[in-house]
């Protein structure tokens, strides 16, 4: 029996380790006044998380120079809070994204490697455009296709379904997995985001993928700039699944918002470049933690 959309997000906000604390992060980074206090209060909720942040503070290349330091605060202070931000959002993510499930032919860690490999695409191309806040693109593209785990996690026992729907039909597996399933990851995607409070501009970018007439003018920009990064991601390979290039590369758009061929073609060295110092020996295979 497939479970209905509903049911899919309810068993996907009970996996561990959701990445819930994100939303508040960012409303702390939105304020202008916001103080160190505010963010440690956010960061000690996650015990790992604190961990990290005090680990990456005494690394060698923070600590160059000072003295090791003990606590939340000081490490804060050291770091900066668009470093913590950045550290935060890979760690919250990353321990959700890497569940093991079937479906799309992963191997272990393949869905967050794809999502990481696409969010330092999305934020170099913003980087480049200056269109859309890198940060902002970033976090967009971690939680792009959050929903494609939550449906690999509930409905894998459809897949094969699936599968020969698109190729019999000549379909993208979007239309593959709502003809089959009644809904698609996007919309499972879209629903998850939601129902852990995240912004209205990064559930667009869940819901709107990829980029239609439809979607809400506000989200443009940053759907653009998201869709161009998973074309590149796909592109390099890493933790690519079985829907691969399944989907409708919106090419005309890219190139209305300034994103042209030859930024794709020079992003491609940079994004391995940042990719790879990241993920070091794991960007194409093997079991990551954050």
């Amino acid at each position: 029996m497939i479970p209905t959309l509903a049911e899919v997000c309810t068993q996907a906000l009970g996996l561990p380790a959701a990445p819930v604390l994100i939303p508040r992060i960012l409303h702390v980074l939105s304020r202008e006044d916001s103080s160190v206090a505010e963010f440690e209060s956010v960061v000690k909720l996650d015990t790992a998380l604190a961990v990290s942040t005090l680990r990456l503070a005494n690394s060698a290349y923070f600590s160059a120079g000072h003295n090791r330091v003990d606590n939340l605060g000081d490490a804060i202070q050291r770091l900066g809070q668009r470093e913590i931000y950045r550290l935060a959002a890979l760690a919250l993510t990353g321990r959700w994204m890497n569940t093991p499930v079937k479906g799309f032919g992963w191997e272990a860690s393949d869905f967050c490697r794809f999502s990481l490999v696409t969010a330092v695409a999305a934020e170099y191309l913003a980087e480049q455009t200056g269109r859309v806040e890198p940060q902002t693109a970033y976090t967009a593209g971690l939680l792009h296709e959050v929903g494609k785990l939550a449906v690999a996690y509930s409905c894998a026992n459809h897949f094969g379904e699936i599968r020969e729907r698109q190729e019999s039909q000549g379909i993208t597996w979007l239309e593959a997995e709502k003809s089959v399933l009644g809904y698609n990851h996007a919309e499972v995607g879209a629903m998850l985001l939601r129902r852990w409070n995240f912004p209205e501009v990064l559930i667009a970018v869940a819901q709107y993928n990829p980029p239609t007439a439809s979607a809400p003018a506000a989200a443009l920009p940053l759907l653009v700039h998201v869709h161009a990064a998973k074309f590149l991601a796909t592109s390099m390979g890493p933790g690519v699944g079985d829907d691969g290039f399944l989907f409708n590369l919106n090419a005309p758009l890219l190139s209305e918002w300034g994103i042209t061929n030859a930024l794709l073609e020079s992003a491609l060295p940079v994004i391995f470049d940042r990719a790879s110092r990241i993920m070091k020996e794991k960007l194409t295979y093997g079991q990551l933690s954050f």
